[in-house]
């Protein structure tokens, strides 16, 4: 038993007459006459008594009929399911770790906002038609698009006791207890810093996200961008007199990933928009 069989039923029972049906079905009356035959004997039954004008409907054909009617809607919502899927843009985007949730939150929407119909797929670190990740971040393949920049603060353990001065001055800084993360991009720029401070080193991390959770646990402070901790309740950040230390974010993609419909899209936007102002995030 299949689709076209079933179709063939439906349009026999509901017309009780085999010529409208083929009509209907857009095929010849002998072909419907067959198609019917092959499924009585598929079932083991007869469905419908030959009239002179027309046909009579069974007892089994009634039993048959809304069975057959669920069967067939289900084979078309199915079929229309994935007609749905395979009209949609794909894309895939991989989002490296330290990324601020609301940022990727606010990015993530205005990626809706501007691709249609998308089918979207996020993965985590390096993969994907593109990165969302840091400049520095980029392989020496890939091009860059930066979407909004921001500055590094000082983030401090809500009790910590400094937590209560609104500005730090350099002697405040000299003293500091330093959380950093030697394999970070930013690293390097905060050396002059660090050497500066006559404090100590007291915890490394692999990430700026771990480092935001040793602050978080008291464990000492550090060199983080804005974004990471305006939503963190048990961190606060502090301005640094230091040289300016700013990050911009962007996607990082090769030049023929461009050739996916949805990124084409998403990279015309960004570029038409200015840095700061590309998903709002300028406060």
């Amino acid at each position: 038993m299949d689709i076209r069989q079933l179709n063939a039923f439906i349009a026999v029972f509901e017309e009780r007459n085999i010529t409208s049906a083929a009509q209907r079905l857009f095929t010849s009356q002998p072909t419907l006459s067959v198609t019917i035959r092959q499924l009585e004997d598929t079932l083991g039954t007869t469905l419908f008594q030959r009239l002179p004008r027309g046909v009579e409907v069974t007892d089994d054909a009634r039993t048959l009929y809304p069975q057959a009617r669920r069967l067939l809607a289900e084979a078309q919502a199915l079929g229309n399911q994935f007609r749905q899927r395979n009209d949609r843009l794909a894309l895939e985007i991989g989002v490296e770790s330290d990324i601020a949730v609301s940022h990727l939150e606010a990015f993530l929407a205005m990626v809706y906002r501007v691709v249609p119909n998308l089918l979207l797929t996020l993965q985590d670190g390096c993969s994907g038609d593109a990165r969302l990740a840091v400049e520095e971040d980029c392989c020496e393949d890939e091009l860059f698009l930066p979407v909004w920049e921001e500055s590094y603060v000082l983030a401090l353990a809500s009790g910590h006791p400094l937590a209560d001065r609104a500005v730090l001055d350099e002697s405040d800084l000299s003293r500091m207890q330093w959380i950093t993360c030697p394999s970070h991009a930013s690293h390097q720029r905060l050396m002059e810093l660090y050497n500066r401070s006559s404090g100590s080193v007291v915890a490394t991390a692999g990430s700026l996200a771990l480092a935001l959770r040793l602050v978080a646990a008291g464990a000492g402070a550090a060199m983080l961008p804005e974004s990471m901790i305006r939503h963190h309740g048990a961190v606060i950040a502090r301005p640094a007199r230091t040289p300016d230390l700013i990050r911009r974010v962007g996607l990082c993609y090769a030049a023929q990933a461009l050739d996916t419909p949805a990124l084409r899209l998403l990279h015309g936007h960004l570029q038409s928009m200015s840095v700061l102002n590309a998903v709002g995030l300028a406060q």
